[in-house]
């Protein structure tokens, strides 16, 4: 495995060139932005405040259609927002912002597969099948790497995907999860997040009127708290 090196704070305090300060919601976050320089599932960390053991930290996937557009039919928007929201609650915490769009497919591809979703039904991951592609191609070693360089070993991860759980963990940093629970309004919305959590094991509420419940219901899919 490549060791990527961003500084710590036993070589230096990582990204201190680029401090400044964020103005949100009235109030000025210390930020500071080191780069992930890795060619497939590369991106940034925005270091808030001083974090330290046990901060809250968000790993979270570009989605233009969300976070840009508005789109009602998927919650990246709603989770950057709630993650940001609560980072600077706390006055400090770790976004780690990955150039993933698409689940790493690109925003080509994305559009794609919606089309192929309007077309026959099937959920986004399916039609990724039937494209041929990976239904999510996303790797986090990267981010997991940045962070350990950070000398955390104990983070809150806000996050509902044990993929992420799993590659902290697997970097040396024991991880409590905190769920992000978001309500989408659209029915294709409804449906994406249905999808999220069957296809992809994603740690979100079961629609009540899903006809599939009875059968995924004794189903423990939680990443293990505090698991190393």
């Amino acid at each position: 495995m490549t060791i990527l090196s961003f500084g710590s704070a036993r070589t230096g305090r990582a990204g201190a060139d680029t401090a400044h300060r964020l103005g949100r919601h009235g109030t000025q976050l210390p930020i500071r932005v080191i780069e992930i320089p890795d060619r497939r599932d590369g991106g940034h960390l925005l270091v808030f405040g001083e974090p330290g053991e046990g901060c809250l930290v968000r790993v979270h996937s570009r989605c233009l259609y969300g976070e840009g557009l508005g789109s009602d039919d998927c919650d990246c928007g709603a989770e950057l927002t709630e993650s940001m929201d609560r980072i600077q609650a706390e006055g400090a915490g770790v976004l780690v912002y990955l150039e993933q769009e698409g689940r790493g497919a690109g925003l080509i591809w994305k559009a794609r597969g919606y089309r192929k979703s309007e077309q026959s039904g099937a959920d986004t991951f399916d039609s990724y099948r039937r494209l041929g592609l990976d239904p999510d191609s996303r790797r986090y070693g990267p981010a997991a790497q940045a962070l350990r360089a950070l000398d955390l070993t104990r983070v809150r991860l806000l996050t509902n995907n044990p993929d992420k759980c799993r590659a902290l963990t697997e970097a040396g940093i024991t991880v409590e999860p905190v769920a992000l629970t978001i309500a989408l309004q659209s029915a294709r919305g409804r449906r994406y997040l249905q999808a999220k959590r069957l296809q992809q094991r994603h740690t979100i509420p079961a629609d009540p009127h899903a006809s599939d419940e009875p059968a995924v219901r004794a189903r423990s899919w939680w990443w293990p708290r505090g698991r190393r």
